[in-house]
């Protein structure tokens, strides 16, 4: 039985070695997400960062 046919809800039960390989790739897909997350999160505030440079320089010209 392969990673991607498993489903917990099989009537047979998985060897230890099958789920060491499969918590190997849950571990790797969480790394994934997180870090995609995060490359996201600095996006944003970057982004943030620049609206509020540019509305204070704005500001600060009109004085």
């Amino acid at each position: 039985m392969s990673i991607k046919e498993y489903r917990l809800t099989s009537t047979e039960e998985p060897s230890d070695e099958f789920l060491h390989e499969l918590m190997l790739q849950v571990a790797e897909s969480a790394r994934t997400s997180s870090a995609r997350a995060e490359q996201a999160l600095r996006k944003m505030m970057m982004e943030t960062i620049a609206t509020i440079n540019k509305q204070r320089n704005a500001v600060s010209t009109h004085m």
